[in-house]
């Protein structure tokens, strides 16, 4: 799959004030950075509300259909929550219940669904899936993972970071493993909010060489850097924070014993944060595969923001669900 071809669609219209620039999110590449500002502050408004006990009912009367071809805890639960917190209602489709299994087209789904809903999220293995969802639904469609792209899990991390730091743009972020969704998305991310960005993964495993392609141009406007360094001893020194992910994912339990083999020395252990900035912090899109990426010192210890990740994927994903449904005026 080819990362340019993923994003040849232009924007719908310019963002600005409280509107996106687009119409819906399949991955971190098409949004402005003034759209992962204006997600990261409505999802912050939001929190701070939810904290207050305020009720904040922008989707009162909304519906969104969520389609679940894989399994979730985080996801599922926080889009379920953020519907109800915001005043409308999630309908969760897994795939058995669909007539995608069927044969039915997805063209026709997305059809049939937009006539009911006013908006779809979905969780899939095939990023072509969400893309042709897109194309045909007429409303928005939201990807809650594709074996491309994790948008809301990013958004997350970011809104986590500024909340830590208090600022986004020269944070240095160091990823250490699979060059997989979470990495190419993080690299989409970093290149929009100006983070200088390094990934540190075994040869077989880097990121692919189209992504770092395609956000080249975003680097350049945005101040952002990206770096790869293979040895995770080195990458990490003076990192501001550290990222892992699984070693192996849905779908490549085949691969299981050799991903250890290829990944053992990028395990992330107190040896290893031992090498990064005094103030760093751990983080982690979960769920975690402890004592394989990460140990259990580092993802229970006191420079771990894991579970603050987790929350966040709630107020971001109604953030996103308020702007694209019309809840945010």
């Amino acid at each position: 799959m080819k990362a340019k071809k993923e994003h040849a669609k232009k924007p719908a219209k310019k963002s600005g004030g409280k509107k996106l620039s687009v119409t819906s999110l399949l991955t971190i590449a098409q949004l402005q950075p003034q759209d992962i500002h204006l997600i990261l502050d409505t999802a912050a408004e939001l929190k701070a509300m939810q904290k207050a006990g305020k009720a904040h009912p922008l989707l009162k009367g909304k519906t969104l259909a969520a389609i679940f071809e894989k399994s979730s805890t985080r996801t599922r639960v926080s889009f379920e929550v953020a519907m109800y917190q915001l005043g409308g209602m999630m309908y969760y489709l897994a795939g058995r219940d669909l007539q995608l299994g069927r044969g039915e087209s997805i063209a026709d789904t997305a059809r049939v669904l937009a006539r009911y809903v006013d908006a779809i999220t979905i969780r899939t293995d095939d990023h072509r899936k969400v893309v042709e969802m897109s194309k045909t639904a007429g409303i928005p469609v939201i990807n809650a993972l594709t074996d491309y792209s994790h948008p809301c899990q990013i958004l997350a991390d970011l809104l986590t970071l500024k909340e830590r730091f208090g600022k986004l743009k020269g944070l240095r972020l160091v990823y250490v493993g699979d060059g997989n969704n979470v990495a190419r998305s993080l690299v989409f991310g970093a290149a929009k909010t100006g983070i200088q960005l390094v990934m540190s993964s075994p040869a077989e495993y880097s990121l692919d060489q189209q992504a770092v392609e395609f956000s080249e141009n975003d680097r350049e406007k945005n101040g952002g850097e990206l770096y790869f360094n293979a040895e995770p001893g080195r990458a990490v020194m003076g990192a501001d924070a550290v990222y892992t992910d699984v070693w192996v994912s849905m779908g490549q339990e085949k691969e299981h014993a050799q991903r250890l083999r290829s990944f053992k020395k990028f395990q992330i252990n107190g040896k290893l944060m031992a090498n990064a900035a005094p103030s760093a912090v751990f983080m982690h899109c979960l769920p975690a595969h402890r004592n394989e990426e990460v140990t259990d010192e580092v993802i229970d210890g006191p420079q771990s923001i894991v579970f603050d990740q987790a929350e966040n994927r709630l107020h971001v994903q109604k953030a996103i669900l308020a702007l694209l449904m019309g809840g945010i005026k």
